[in-house]
Parts: C-alpha cells; sequence; structure tokens
C-alpha cells in the first residue's frame, strides 16, 4: 500500500468529488471533504518521511515507466509543499461547515464541496507530477473548479470576480501550453526529468528561450505577480471566506512551486539566472509589487481587500527570493509559501467567522471587535504581527531569511527596503487592530463569538504561527534542505 501512495494522494479527492454529487447531502459532503484532506494530509507527513529517509520517490502510472509514461516524481521540495496544501486543506474543512452554511445556498453545499475537492486534487497533481503536460492538465482541473466556487460568493460582484478569473487563468494556461508544447517540439519529451537532461543541448535555440518566456508568463499570472495580478483582489474580496482562505494559502503558493520548478529542475538556474537577466527582471516586478500593493493595501475599506492587496506583496516577497539565486534567498521563498500559508489563512478564516457574526468584513463595521470577539481579534492580531515579520512569528523567520539573501547578493540597498517596506504592512494591519481595540463598541447587542467549530481550526493556524516562529527545524529546515537541493541540481 505504501508504494501506491503517490497515486492515492490525487486519486482519493478525485473520486471523492463525485461522490459528494451522487450523495447530494451537505453533511455528507461535508464529511467526505473534511475526512479525504485529513487523509491526504497524513499520506503527504508519510511521502516526505520517506523522502527524508529514502530520497527522490519516483512513481510511474499504470507500470509505463518514464519518459514513455507518466510519473509522479516527489522530492524535498514538493513533499513539502503537499504538507503545506493537505494541511491547510484539512483546517479549513474543519473550520467550513457553519461558514459555508451562511454564505451558499443550502441548495449548492453539495456543490461546493465537490468544486472544493476538485481543486484541492488539482493542486496536489500539479505538486505532484513529474510531466510537463500534466501540471496543464491539473491547472485546469483546479482551475476550472475555484472559478465555480468563487461565483458561489452571495455578492453579486463574485460572478465577474469570478469571470475575471476565467480570462486571466485561460490566458495564463494558454501561455503555459505554447511553452510545453516548443519545449516538446524540441526534446520529444514531457516528463521533467527527461527534460531536464535535454534541454542543455538546444540552450541556443530561439525555441527555448521562447518557451522559457511563455512558461514563465503564464505562471506569473497564475501566482498573480504585479503587474499581473488583476484577477486576484476582487477573487479573494467576493469569494466565500472559505474559498479565500484556502486560495490565499495554497493556489498562488502552489503556482510559485511551479515557476521554482520549471526554474531550477528543468531549464536550469545557469539558463534562468546566467544567461538572461532574469533576476533582475523578477527583483524589479517583486519590489513595485511589494510597494505598490502595501500601499494600495492601506486605503482598502474591506479588509478581505486589504488582505487580498497584502497578499500581492508578500507574492512579491517570495518572488523577490527566488531572484537572489542564493541559499538563503531560496529558502526565503520556499519557507515563507509556508509561513504566510498559516499567517493568511488564519486571517481569512477569522474574516469568514466575522461576516458570520456581524454580517460584514469592513473597518468600519468592526468597531469595539476587540471586547464582543476577543478570541477572533486576537487571531487577527497575531496573523497581522507576521505579515509585519515581528519576532516570535512565522512571518519574522521569512524576512530574516530574505535580508540574508540581499547581502549574500551584495544587494545591500534592498535589504534596507525590505526593512522599510515592513512598516507599510505595520500601517495596513494598525487600521484594523485600531479600529478593534481602540474605538467604541459596536452598537449591535448580539454580537458574540463565533462559534467553536470555526474558533479551534483558526486557532490551530495562528498556534503554528507562533510555534513556526519559535522552532524552525521543520519550516526553516526543510526550506534550506530544498533550496541546497535545487541549487545543487541546477549546477
Amino acid at each position: 500500500m505504501l508504494s501506491q501512495l503517490p497515486a492515492l494522494q490525487v486519486v482519493i479527492p478525485l473520486i471523492a468529488a463525485p461522490l459528494c454529487v451522487v450523495f447530494r447531502n451537505k453533511e455528507i459532503a461535508c464529511l467526505v471533504s473534511q475526512v479525504v484532506s485529513i487523509l491526504s494530509f497524513i499520506i503527504s507527513l508519510i511521502l516526505l518521511q520517506q523522502v527524508l529517509e529514502v530520497g527522490v520517490i519516483s512513481y510511474a502510472l499504470g507500470g509505463w515507466l518514464a519518459p514513455i509514461g507518466i510519473e509522479y516524481r516527489i522530492d524535498i521540495l514538493n513533499s513539502f509543499v503537499l504538507v503545506i496544501v493537505t494541511g491547510i486543506s484539512s483546517v479549513v474543512t474543519i473550520y467550513s461547515n457553519k461558514s459555508v452554511q451562511y454564505e451558499i445556498d443550502t441548495e449548492k453545499i453539495y456543490l461546493f464541496y465537490t468544486g472544493y475537492l476538485l481543486m484541492f486534487s488539482g493542486l496536489l497533481g500539479m505538486t505532484i507530477t513529474g510531466d510537463a503536460f500534466n501540471v496543464f492538465v491539473f491547472i485546469e482541473i483546479s482551475s476550472l473548479s475555484s472559478y465555480a466556487m468563487i461565483a458561489m460568493g452571495r455578492d453579486r460582484r463574485a460572478v465577474s470576480a469570478s469571470f475575471t478569473y476565467l480570462v486571466m487563468g485561460t490566458v495564463g494556461a494558454t501561455f503555459f501550453l505554447i511553452g510545453v508544447g516548443l519545449m516538446y517540439s524540441m526534446t520529444g519529451t514531457l516528463n521533467m526529468a527527461d527534460l531536464a537532461e535535454r534541454l542543455p543541448k538546444v540552450y541556443e535555440s530561439k525555441a527555448i528561450l521562447v518557451s522559457f518566456a511563455f512558461i514563465s508568463i503564464g505562471i506569473l499570472l497564475k501566482l498573480a505577480l504585479f503587474p499581473l495580478h488583476l484577477w486576484l483582489p476582487n477573487a479573494y474580496t467576493y469569494a466565500p471566506s472559505v474559498v479565500s482562505a484556502f486560495l490565499s494559502a495554497t493556489a498562488t503558493k502552489v503556482a510559485i512551486y511551479i515557476l521554482i520548478r520549471f526554474g531550477y529542475s528543468i531549464f536550469g538556474s545557469d539558463f534562468v539566472f546566467s544567461q538572461y537577466p532574469t533576476a533582475q527582471i523578477l527583483a524589479s516586478m517583486s519590489i513595485v509589487a511589494i510597494v505598490v500593493c502595501s500601499l494600495v493595501a492601506i486605503f482598502q475599506t474591506n479588509i478581505k481587500r486589504l488582505l487580498a492587496f497584502s497578499s500581492l506583496a508578500q507574492v512579491g516577497y517570495i518572488i523577490l527570493g527566488v531572484s537572489f539565486n542564493n541559499i538563503n534567498g531560496l529558502t526565503a521563498a520556499i519557507v515563507h509559501i509556508f509561513n504566510h500559508a498559516l499567517s493568511k489563512g488564519a486571517l481569512f478564516l477569522a474574516m469568514g467567522s466575522v461576516a458570520l457574526v456581524i454580517g460584514s468584513v469592513k473597518i468600519k463595521d468592526i468597531n469595539g471587535l476587540g471586547k464582543k470577539m476577543p478570541f477572533t481579534s486576537f487571531a487577527i492580531v497575531i496573523g497581522g504581527l507576521s505579515l509585519i515579520g515581528v519576532p516570535i512569528t512565522a512571518g519574522f523567520i521569512s524576512k530574516w531569511y530574505l535580508i540574508l539573501g540581499a547581502i549574500d547578493k551584495g544587494w545591500w540597498p534592498l535589504a534596507i527596503i525590505l526593512l522599510l517596506t515592513s512598516l507599510l504592512a505595520l500601517v495596513y494591519v494598525w487600521r484594523i487592530v485600531e479600529v478593534m481595540y481602540f474605538r467604541s463598541e459596536t452598537n449591535v447587542s448580539e454580537v458574540k463569538e463565533a462559534p467553536i467549530s470555526m474558533l479551534i481550526p483558526m486557532y490551530i493556524l495562528v498556534a503554528m504561527t507562533i510555534y513556526f516562529g519559535l522552532e524552525t527545524s521543520f519550516s526553516a529546515g526543510l526550506a534550506k534542505q530544498a533550496a541546497t537541493y535545487l541549487l545543487g541540481m541546477s549546477g
């Protein structure tokens, strides 16, 4: 059975999704998604342990060996990402019941969980596959279901947000597919390990450069790096809270993983960073994303929209780490995928609790919330401190490695800019804290704390945000191993 775990990681949620339609029952659909998420989390932990013990795991689907057949290939990097995706999904599905019942029409709830499991399966497939075309297939599975889930939001603007995401997501996927097609035309293979061996022989071909450009732009659209971000703010703002939490914590992170995988494992860092000014382009885009999106976040009146622009800035931090192309920079990028998933997941779950209790997530409506909803408010504070990068939170670890990466690169002014941009995060986080704790209480007397079934999952992420700010052997330790592995592979 252990040898079949790579396939089961994708197959279980893929089979479970239509089961929700068969039963057409919201309670059963919720339970199925919870069980599947937890089971997938256990499988991901076992796979991570196996990778740490025996090294890279290769699984040939249907017994057809690579490069003829499709291979699932698991190493230190994607086993870590699998743990992130499945762990967040486990927390979100446990949280989801009350929130989904409030935000989604009762007759559509079983369809919501069907879409959720399909999106979950797509993200796992993107992470685990060792076949470049298979990445495109799983991108489409994940994206199509996420479009439908965003459109389920009660606000009428959710539909237009979903349509914008559909258009830009389709453009991104098309660019990616064209790039993969060009690689295949030059190498005759789609297997990632095989591509890594054959590409150096055709580096001089213009088709490979064009392929790299198309794939990069396609992935940057999916991960929403400024200025290719236009789909994200509205998608996060108007989607149901559970969808916002899951997308912000996992979807863009898996897209970042794909960028790292293609950049380091397939094209190779020498081709990407030595022959072309990729580092300068990515760093420039990242700095603009950090500054502009943080400034825009400061002026938002809807907290979910504020957090959406904050996510765009955090994506900038991660891609900046990738652009350094050194151990500390890449470690910062990988560990921030983990740390940001924890803190932003907690914040969006907190917003789901606020929406359930007071029916709004606008700053003007949360006056005095610190007294009315003390546990939810405290969760918001801890998540906000992590976004700023305050010591003893997970966000501090990411920014520490990022500054070390900038210094290693010799980009001292950038290290100073990174410290200053944390002040922008302080401003928009303080706007929320000030209203919750230092304004007169809301007039709604019946406001009380969110249900315990929502508080416990939210506080699991809050506790981990603090724990992994103090104990870094798992998060930063694995990220550093993955960074070393990638740079060694590319070297």
